[in-house]
């Protein structure tokens, strides 16, 4: 399962690499917004995991693209931000699941899991 990190900050993105790589998962990273466009539009993906707050191309860029490119590839959003808006903006671009930051890692892997199971029954 390949999975595209995208975060800005190194400490956070770091963590998640670890943690995901620890559980089995392939994990590519993307550091800016236009970095991930680049990536998704060269690769496949199972699930993307996108900040919101991003240099360049922000996170609802990098979620809408990747909605409107593949379809039925699940996406979780991070953000710093709980605002409601914010977080129904990104449902409402397609978002599957929204992290709050901080975040733990064991709840980040278990939702990582669910999503991953729930996409690959459809596929």
């Amino acid at each position: 399962m390949r999975i595209l990190v995208v975060e800005d900050d190194e400490m956070i993105l770091r963590t998640l690499e670890f943690r995901l790589k620890k559980d089995g998962y392939e994990v590519t990273a993307a550091r800016t917004g236009k970095e991930a466009l680049e990536k998704l539009k060269s690769n496949t993906f199972d699930l993307v995991i996108t900040d919101l707050m991003l240099p360049f191309v922000t996170g609802m860029e990098v979620l809408s693209f990747a909605k409107a490119t593949f379809t039925d590839l699940p996406v979780i959003v991070l953000s710093g931000s709980d605002e409601e808006g914010t977080i129904m903006d990104a449902f409402k671009l397609g978002a599957d699941d929204f992290i709050a930051k901080p975040f733990s890692p064991g709840e980040l892997t278990l939702r990582v899991k669910r999503l991953l199971v729930r996409h690959t029954a459809r596929g």
